[in-house]
């Protein structure tokens, strides 16, 4: 088994995982703004609890997105300058994907709709199968509207949604037939689950080329639309 370091910032958690051959380390705290101060050290007291020093790893994963735009750059930045310093290559996990891996382990879900609160009355959404020992992606990453992604579903309804979007948007969200997953994250044990599969499939890769994946180019509304978003959200 492969030594391995994952994290992610893209949502409102810090969510850290450590394993080395059979034992894991796991750290989840307070994302936000404040990941871009204590990723670095909630990392390094990692890697001392577990007795291992960064170079002694044999790859590192960050959450690649969607999700916040401040999050993924931080994500991303530390782990290409982790991986330059110790010479390690790294993967770029899909954020999307490790939640539906906390779905599936905190339910059995094996056919998942991602649906994660993006702001400004929008969803970061995707489709996942989990088949044998890893997942399909069945519908990539995506920003959709409301209309756009009910439009998406008609005809073939999620079996089960997981993500914030089911309870930032409540019943506008129009989920009722499916089974809601609205805690599940990127945990850190998914991300280490994630990032092992991902191992496995030869996606490792030069710090260089790993890119984060960014949705869309705006990144804040307007005060009308900032209004207009509050109270569509209290409607629902």
């Amino acid at each position: 088994m492969p030594a391995l370091l994952a994290f992610d910032t893209a949502t409102e958690g810090l969510h850290i995982g450590l394993s080395v051959g059979e034992r894991v380390w796991l750290h989840e705290g307070p994302g936000g703004a404040r990941a871009s101060s204590t990723l670095i050290p909630s990392v390094r007291q990692l890697l001392a609890r577990a007795g291992i020093a960064l170079g002694e790893l044999d790859v590192i994963g960050f959450g690649r997105g969607p999700g916040a735009f401040t999050g993924i750059r931080t994500a991303c930045s530390a782990a290409q300058g982790l991986a330059f310093g110790a010479n390690r290559p790294v993967l770029a996990i899909d954020t999307l994907m490790a939640v539906a891996e906390d779905a599936r382990e905190r339910n059995g879900s094996t056919d998942v709709w991602v649906a994660m609160d993006a702001r400004m009355d929008e969803i970061y959404a995707a489709h996942y199968r989990h088949a044998g020992s890893a997942w399909q992606t069945v519908a990539a990453p995506a920003l959709y509207g409301l209309e756009a992604l009910h439009a998406r579903w008609q005809g073939r309804p999620p079996m089960v949604v997981a993500g914030t979007a089911t309870s930032a948007f409540g019943s506008r969200l129009d989920v009722s037939a499916a089974r809601i997953a609205a805690d599940a994250r990127p945990a850190a044990r998914a991300l280490l689950a994630c990032a092992r599969a991902d191992w496995f499939r030869g996606l490792a890769t030069n710090a260089a080329l790993a890119l984060p994946v960014y949705l869309r180019d705006r990144v804040a509304l307007t005060t009308d639309e900032r209004a207009a978003d509050r109270q569509a959200r209290a409607a629902g």
